[in-house]
């Protein structure tokens, strides 16, 4: 390992403490994540299938913009 790999571990590390705190104080704020148009959910008697597909893209584009926007400055 070197610094830089440490450096990039500090920043993954704050990032997670981050979301946890927004999720912590807002998690009723984000009710609608995860219940978007195009959410796959099959409710049935013994069985429960839940698949997020908008919440993923969603979630993949916003993460890619801030990795790009961060990638520019560092």
């Amino acid at each position: 390992m070197n610094p830089q790999t440490g450096k990039w571990i500090i920043v993954a590390g704050v990032i997670i403490v981050i979301i946890g705190v927004l999720v912590y104080f807002f998690y009723n704020k984000l009710n609608w994540l995860g219940k978007l148009p195009g959410d796959i959910r099959i409710e049935r008697e013994n069985f429960r299938f839940y698949f997020p597909v908008v919440t993923m893209v969603i979630i993949s584009i916003v993460l890619t913009i801030l990795i790009n926007i961060f990638k520019k400055f560092f």
